[in-house]
C-alpha cells in the first residue's frame, strides 16, 4: 500500500486562520505567473487555506524574480509576488512523479486539498492526470489554466501545446485588433490584465464545481483558457459578425459614433475620460459645461456617426477640448462630478494611492512580507462582504517556508524521513 493511501485526511483549516466564507477549503496551487497563482490568492484572501508548491531548482514562482524589484537589505523580491502570493503557505516540492518520493508527497497532498489549481502544461511528462487525481481524491476540483486550453476539452493539439501569454491571448481572441489608432499598427492592454481576467472567471468555475461537488460527491475538472477568457468579454463583436457579416475596428482614444466620448487633455497635462451616451446625457453635459444644447442639439451633433462627422458636430468638438485645455484636470473633474457627468481623472498610481475616498474605503493594508522580513503597503481585498470579508493574515511566503511544518503536521513525515528526502532535488 503507497504511503499517500494510509494517511488520513485532515480538515481546513489547519495552518490559517479561520476567516471568511471560504475557510475549511484547502486549495493546492502548481501554478507560476499570474492567472493560477490570483486565481488562489482570490480564495485565500477569503479564507481558503492554499499550499503552493514551488520547484526548488528552478528558484520558485519565476514572479518573485519579476523586475522591478523591492529592496530591503541585502533582500529582494518581486512587487507582483508581493502583492500577489500573501495568505500563502509555500512547500518547496520537485513536481516531477516520475519520482516515487515526489509522487507520494503530491498524491498525499492532492487526498488533503479540495481544489487543485495548475498551469503546468506539460502534465503529461510528469506523470499527472486527471483520472489518477481523481483516483485519489473523487471529490476533487481540478482547474486547468492554459493559453488555449487543453486536451480534455478538444482542440487542435498544435494550438494547445503553443506557449501562451496574455498579449497573445489577447492578440487571438480578436480583442487587440480594436485597440489603438485606426492609422497604426494595433495595441494590447499592459499589466497583465487578461490573466487576472482568467484567474476571476477560473474562481467562478471552481466554486461552482465545489458546489456540486458538495451535494453530489463528485469531483470535476474545469478549463479556463487566457484566450477564451478574452473572447468571452468580447461584448457584440461575434453576434454582429455571425449575424451581419460587421466587423468593429479600432477607433483611438475618441468615440466616433457620439460624443462627447474619449480621452481630452487639460492644461497641466493630465487627462479626463468622458462619455455621455444618449439625448439625457448629453445635454447634461452641455448644460455642465455652459454649451448652448439648441445651437448644438443631440440630433444634428451627437446621435448618430454622420452627426458626429458634421461640420457642426466637428465645431462642438473643438469646443470640448477647448474647454478642458482651459481647465487643470482637478478643476475639469470638480465640474463634472458636480453635475453629475460621467467622467473619471486618468490618474497614476500614486494619484489613486493618494486619493482620500479610496482610504476611507480601506483599500491600502500592511503586513510584513516573508522574505524581506519588512512591513509593506499594498491594495486590500475586494469585493467587500459585509458578514464574511476577508483579510490579509500573512505576507507573500519564502521560497520552501512551510515544507517542513506541512511534511509533519499535514502529511506525516517523521524529521528523519524529511532529512532522507534533502540533497535529492525533491524539497530543496
Amino acid at each position: 500500500m503507497n504511503r499517500w493511501e494510509k494517511i488520513e485526511r485532515k480538515p481546513a483549516p489547519l495552518f490559517a486562520p479561520t476567516f471568511g466564507p471560504l475557510s475549511g477549503i484547502r486549495v493546492l496551487l502548481n501554478g507560476t505567473v499570474v492567472a493560477a497563482p490570483f486565481c488562489a490568492t482570490m480564495m485565500s484572501d477569503f479564507g481558503a487555506e492554499v499550499i503552493a508548491l514551488e520547484r526548488p531548482k528552478a528558484g520558485g514562482d519565476p514572479a518573485r524574480h519579476q523586475k522591478p524589484q523591492i529592496v530591503a537589505g541585502n533582500k529582494h523580491i518581486g512587487g507582483g509576488w508581493v502583492q500577489n502570493s500573501r495568505n500563502k503557505l509555500s512547500f518547496a516540492l520537485e513536481t516531477n512523479l516520475n519520482i516515487p518520493e515526489s509522487k507520494e508527497i503530491f498524491l498525499s497532498l492532492i487526498k488533503n486539498s479540495d481544489i487543485w489549481i495548475e498551469n503546468m502544461v506539460w502534465l503529461n511528462k510528469l506523470g499527472i492526470s486527471d483520472e489518477m487525481l481523481m483516483a485519489v481524491n473523487p471529490k476533487l476540483v481540478i482547474c486547468h489554466i492554459s493559453g488555449y486550453g487543453t486536451p480534455g476539452f478538444g482542440g487542435d493539439q498544435r494550438h494547445i501545446n503553443r506557449p501562451g501569454y496574455d498579449p497573445l491571448g489577447q492578440s487571438e481572441s480578436g480583442w487587440a485588433l480594436l485597440q489603438g489608432y485606426p492609422d497604426r499598427e494595433p495595441y494590447y492592454a499592459q499589466q497583465y490584465v487578461g490573466d487576472y481576467l482568467t484567474g476571476l472567471i477560473a474562481v467562478n468555475g471552481i466554486l461552482m464545481a465545489y458546489m456540486n461537488a458538495q451535494k453530489t460527491g463528485k469531483g470535476q475538472s474545469i478549463d479556463a483558457s487566457l484566450t477564451e477568457s478574452w473572447m468571452r468579454v468580447m461584448d457584440d463583436n461575434f453576434v454582429l459578425w455571425t449575424m451581419n457579416q460587421t466587423l468593429k475596428h479600432r477607433q483611438g482614444i475618441m468615440q466616433t459614433a457620439f460624443q462627447p466620448a474619449g480621452v481630452f487633455e487639460c492644461k497641466d497635462g493630465g487627462y479626463i475620460n468622458l462619455g455621455s451616451y444618449g439625448k439625457t446625457a448629453y445635454n447634461n453635459v452641455l448644460k455642465g459645461f455652459g454649451i448652448d444644447s439648441e445651437k448644438y442639439s443631440y440630433e444634428e451633433c451627437s446621435s448618430s456617426p454622420e452627426a458626429v462627422a458634421s461640420p457642426l458636430g466637428r465645431e462642438l468638438d473643438r469646443i470640448f477640448k477647448k474647454f478642458f485645455k482651459e481647465r487643470t484636470a482637478q478643476e475639469a473633474i470638480n465640474i463634472c462630478i458636480d453635475n453629475k457627468i460621467s467622467a473619471a481623472h486618468i490618474k497614476s498610481a500614486e494619484e489613486v494611492y493618494n486619493e482620500p475616498h479610496w482610504r476611507m474605503r480601506g483599500d491600502w493594508v500592511k503586513y510584513t512580507d516573508q522574505t524581506l522580513n519588512k512591513e509593506v503597503e499594498a491594495f486590500g481585498v475586494m469585493p467587500k462582504l459585509s458578514e464574511t470579508p476577508g483579510q490579509v493574515w500573512r505576507g507573500a511566503p519564502a521560497l520552501g517556508q512551510d515544507t517542513n511544518k506541512i511534511l509533519t503536521e499535514l502529511l506525516g513525515y517523521s524529521e528523519n524521513e524529511i532529512d532522507s528526502l534533502k540533497g535529492k532535488g525533491i524539497i530543496d
